[in-house]
């Protein structure tokens, strides 16, 4: 299941539609308490990204193991995001909320 949210209202109504399918399928589900802890965003640069040249100039939030990962990690510790770069120009970013 795929939901593409925009707003902490939007992300609420498509849990609830997510907890109503499951109570149809028998499971006892509970709605409370209900926030947003995580984010998760993804954008295509409209050129391609030299991963090598990359990580060595952004030492050391970058980091790059094309043997184990086809993207280079590069970790923003004071927003505690991480964001994954790919050759094509994609870039997945990852992070938590901030209280």
């Amino acid at each position: 299941i795929v939901f593409l949210l925009y707003s902490e209202e939007e992300a609420k109504f498509g849990a609830r539609r997510l907890a109503r399918c499951l109570q149809k399928l028998g499971f006892q589900v509970i709605f409370t308490d209900f926030k947003v802890v995580n984010v998760l965003a993804v954008c295509n640069m409209p050129f391609e990204i030299r991963l090598p040249e990359f990580t060595k100039n952004n030492r050391p939030h970058a980091s790059y193991e094309p043997e184990l990962h086809p993207a280079v990690c590069y970790r923003i510790k004071t927003l505690r995001a991480t964001l994954q770069i790919f050759s094509t120009g994609s870039i997945t970013v990852t992070g938590i909320l901030m209280p």
